[in-house]
């Protein structure tokens, strides 16, 4: 992306959506905010509103790499940062060995050159030679333990790595750095302050019907409003598991490969499961409340513009 594309946020948010991505003007705030400023964006929202697809666009918009960290429980430095190829090193000192080569300070520092290092996403974002930044989408990190987000403070405030052996690696160029979250933990306030912050919020039904124009462009508009309407209103409910925008996207692409031109109540139930996730869900929408959240979902599917 050229500083002239950025030199507003309208321009930011016509990006977005040249790219597929249907932003409101917050978040294409906050993206340019984040880009101006350097600094990382954290967002948080329910699962499937996409949060992820935020880093994804961002690195395709400039043309740079995608670096991602997934985070998980028990995630820690070597799978995030670095480690050493030990197997290989335990080989090349033997080599040494055999070539006569006896001296433990010389083998030390044969064994521990770069070729003999794993470099983890967050030791590639950091020590990255593109000529562009890449974008480091550290995606899911209330899944992680305290621990190791207390370790991402020192990548977020200096945008370096050190590693014992070797020394401090700065970054020449800062990586544009995505942070997800669930919310499934409160994350901690020390982190926060080193991101800007945006929550991302489930679309209203006329937003969430142009990406599913946008996605699906062969749903023809009377279904794709019909499934809109449907989700939104069981978004009401007071169920475990909310659908998000994939599960609208992917209930669409299954109505489309069952050949649907209208929601009916046989259907619908039938294809639950693409869009709620757990069989206590699933058995309180079924029946009745199906069949009135469908006839609402048709008789309001012209409220919705086009």
């Amino acid at each position: 992306m050229t500083k002239k594309k950025l030199k507003s946020v309208d321009a930011v948010q016509k990006w977005l959506d040249d790219h597929d991505y249907i932003a409101d003007r917050s978040l294409a705030t906050s993206i340019y905010l984040m880009l101006k400023m350097e600094k990382p964006l954290f967002l948080e929202g329910e699962p499937g509103v996409g949060k992820t697809e935020v880093g994804k666009v961002l690195s395709q918009m400039l043309g740079t790499e995608l670096i991602r960290l997934q985070c998980y429980e028990g995630l820690d430095v070597h799978n995030a940062v670095y480690e050493w190829n030990y197997s290989r090193q335990i080989l090349q000192i033997r080599l040494l060995e055999a070539a006569g080569e006896k001296d433990k300070e010389t083998i030390t520092h044969d064994i521990f050159g770069p070729e003999f290092l794993i470099r983890r996403p967050l030791l590639q974002a950091v020590d990255n030679h593109a000529a562009s930044p890449p974008v480091l989408l550290i995606d899911e990190l209330d899944r992680a333990d305290e621990e190791f987000e207390a370790f991402l403070l020192e990548i977020l405030s200096d945008f370096q790595v050190t590693i014992p052996e070797i020394g401090t690696i700065v970054a020449k160029k800062k990586p544009k750095v995505v942070i997800t979250s669930n919310r499934t933990r409160e994350i901690h306030d020390a982190l926060k302050r080193r991101c800007l912050y945006h929550w991302i919020a489930y679309p209203s039904s006329e937003r969430e019907f142009e990406i599913v124009q946008r996605k699906i462009p062969e749903i023809n508009e009377s279904l794709g409003k019909q499934v809109v309407g449907f989700v939104q209103n069981l978004r009401q409910m007071e169920i475990y598991k909310l659908p998000g925008i994939a599960e609208t996207l992917d209930w669409s692409n299954a109505l489309i490969n069952l050949g649907t031109k209208e929601l009916t109540s046989q259907i619908t139930e039938d294809t639950l499961g693409t869009l709620l996730k757990y069989q206590d869900d699933i058995e309180k929408v079924n029946g009745e409340v199906t069949h009135s959240l469908v006839q609402r979902a048709i008789a309001e599917a012209d409220l919705i513009p086009s």
